[in-house]
């Protein structure tokens, strides 16, 4: 009975390394093989990271602190529209590229804030009504103020990227800067996971009356789960306007609020690894499937709900970590 009992707890824990080398193992050969790409797959790529900092950007106020946020596109959208704005023919500013990350960021942290003090006291489905609502009246605004943002025309003729006298212009190059920028903000939120307010984070979701009752200021730590996830959301809209350069609100529509969710859920909740995991087969998969574009919708929905019923964690677990992959492989 002890041999079954172990065999069975054994089982998901070496499937969940293979799973986390396997994606270790995949970044590493994607990284090698980016110089010989077609642009076209380098472009999906580029799609692939900037949802994974995306993810890692929403993972904080789901993942961590357990507050079901809907909204998250409209960082996103503040990000972007900010790059749009300060370095475009739109007001004939061309601010530097670092300048205009800074601004967005404090933009970003602002209207987390702005978000996180009204939806304190919601929980649940209320909270994710509130925040769904706030995304979409970013959209609308952005839709609707045609004198700053061009309404739903957008805003075209974005500069590229000039970084330390290097102009970022090819889809590789981008690739690179979304890599870097991956890893450091992966860094920050692994950090952030293992620090006291992650422990703070975490003692909310799992339960707020009881962390508030061991002296938690719940208050502040939601404030900045709700600030830092729109600084990370912020950035990529940034990247995504020089990435993409036209941004208009049909980019940020609730579609990609869900999607974004989405990736979190299949690839594994309060999980980097799984993060990633999520955002290579939820943006992967519908480009594999473009000759099948009658179906492709239905074979991805087939696809999502086989992923829910057989790992209802997702991917990787919660649990598993990179410090876990990293010591299963030393004693391999």
């Amino acid at each position: 009975m002890s041999a079954v009992s172990s065999s069975a707890t054994k089982a998901p824990a070496t499937s969940t390394k293979v799973v986390g080398f396997a994606l270790i193992l995949a970044a590493v050969v994607l990284a090698a093989c980016v110089p010989f790409m077609p642009n076209y797959y380098v472009r999906v790529l580029d799609s692939i990271l900037i949802y994974v900092l995306l993810g890692m950007g929403l993972n904080i106020v789901i993942g961590y602190a357990g507050l079901l946020d809907l909204g998250f596109v409209a960082f996103y959208a503040i990000g972007a529209y900010t790059y749009a704005l300060l370095a475009s023919p739109m007001f004939d500013l061309h601010l530097p590229f670092l300048v205009i990350v800074l601004i967005a960021c404090v933009l970003g942290a602002i209207a987390g804030i702005l978000l996180g003090i009204p939806v304190l006291r919601l929980r649940g489905d209320y909270l994710a009504i509130v925040t769904l609502g706030f995304g979409e009246i970013i959209r609308v605004l952005i839709n609707n103020a045609d004198r700053v943002t061009n309404g739903p025309k957008g805003i075209a003729a974005i500069d590229r990227i000039n970084l330390f006298g290097l102009t970022i212009s090819t889809p590789k190059d981008i690739f690179w800067l979304l890599l870097v920028t991956c890893i450091l903000v992966g860094i920050v939120v692994w950090r952030l996971q293992n620090s006291i307010l992650g422990k703070a984070w975490m003692a909310i979701r799992e339960d707020q009356d009881a962390a508030r009752g061991i002296g938690i200021n719940t208050t502040n730590a939601k404030l900045a789960a709700f600030s830092i996830s729109a600084v990370i959301g912020s950035i990529a809209g940034v990247i995504f306007a020089a990435f993409q350069r036209f941004v208009s609100p049909e980019s940020f529509t609730f579609h990609e609020s869900v999607l974004i969710v989405l990736i979190i859920v299949i690839g594994g909740v309060g999980n980097i690894l799984g993060v990633i995991a999520g955002a290579f087969i939820l943006i992967l998969l519908p480009e594999l499937l473009r000759d099948y574009a009658e179906y492709r919708m239905l074979l991805l929905g087939l696809l999502m709900a086989v992923l829910i019923i057989v790992r209802p964690h997702g991917l990787v677990p919660r649990s598993f970590t990179p410090a876990s992959l990293f010591s299963w492989l030393r004693f391999r």
